[in-house]
C-alpha cells in the first residue's frame, strides 16, 4: 500500500505556471511508475506525464514541451512542473502510482484552474 498526497494546485492566469507536488508514504523507488493524470468534469481520465524508477518519461502530446515531470526519490515526491498554461488545462489532476505487481494507487486530487 502508498499513499499519495498532491499538493501545489490553484487559481492562475493563462501564460502562468505551477508546480504540483505528490508526496508518497513510503518509498517510490520501490514504485514501478508515477505520473499524473487529470479529469475535467463529464470527461475521462487522461494521462499527461509518467516517469519510471529509471527516470524515463512520457507525455500526453498536448503537453509536450509545456509540462515536465520529475522524481526525487530522497524525498519520495515526484513532481508535475507546468508552463504556458492555458485554460484548456483547468482540470483536477490526480498523482498516480504503479506498483510492480501492477496494482493503481490514486491521490486525492488536486484542482488546477487556468483563467482567460
Amino acid at each position: 500500500q502508498v499513499q499519495l498526497v498532491e499538493s501545489g494546485g490553484g487559481l492562475v492566469q493563462a501564460g502562468g505556471s505551477l508546480r504540483l507536488s505528490c508526496a508518497a508514504s513510503r518509498s517510490i523507488s520501490a514504485i514501478n511508475s508515477m505520473g499524473w493524470y487529470r479529469q475535467v468534469l463529464g470527461k475521462q481520465r487522461e494521462l499527461v506525464a509518467d516517469i519510471t524508477g529509471r527516470g524515463r518519461t512520457n507525455y500526453a502530446d498536448s503537453v509536450k514541451d509545456r509540462f515536465a515531470i520529475s522524481r526525487d526519490n530522497t524525498k519520495n515526491t515526484v513532481y508535475l512542473h507546468m508552463y504556458s498554461l492555458n485554460p484548456e488545462d483547468t482540470a483536477v489532476y490526480y498523482c498516480n502510482a504503479v506498483s510492480f505487481s501492477g496494482e493503481y494507487y490514486w491521490g486525492q486530487g488536486t484542482q488546477v484552474t487556468v483563467s482567460s
